[in-house]
């Protein structure tokens, strides 16, 4: 009988540790310089990776269109995605008027 609590406490344990990820960040571990213009537009939203936090360097996370995992990105690259969206933003404007 104690061999059957055993295995049912390790197999809750193990259902526990992988649905919560045990709380471990997922961080990126290195970054890609040259991001495109073209893969700048697929960009649905970004998060800054700080290296004060759990993660070991600053990255900005890419989150693309049709991708299951973000892309680490260096973090000067912010400068380019925002001039990219902002001339998207005025390119829709001006296509309304």
């Amino acid at each position: 009988m104690d061999l059957k609590v055993a295995s049912v406490i390790v197999c809750l344990c193990a259902l526990a540790i992988t649905s919560t990820e045990a709380g471990i960040p997922k961080c990126c571990i290195r970054v890609n310089r040259n991001i495109s213009v073209r893969l700048l537009l697929k960009v649905k939203r970004w998060d800054i990776q700080e290296s004060s936090s759990a993660c070991d360097i600053n990255a900005l996370k890419l989150y693309v269109k049709m991708r299951k995992t973000p892309i680490c990105a260096d973090p000067m690259v912010m400068s380019d995605l925002e001039r990219v969206h902002k001339q998207m933003k005025q390119n829709k404007w001006n296509a309304i008027k």
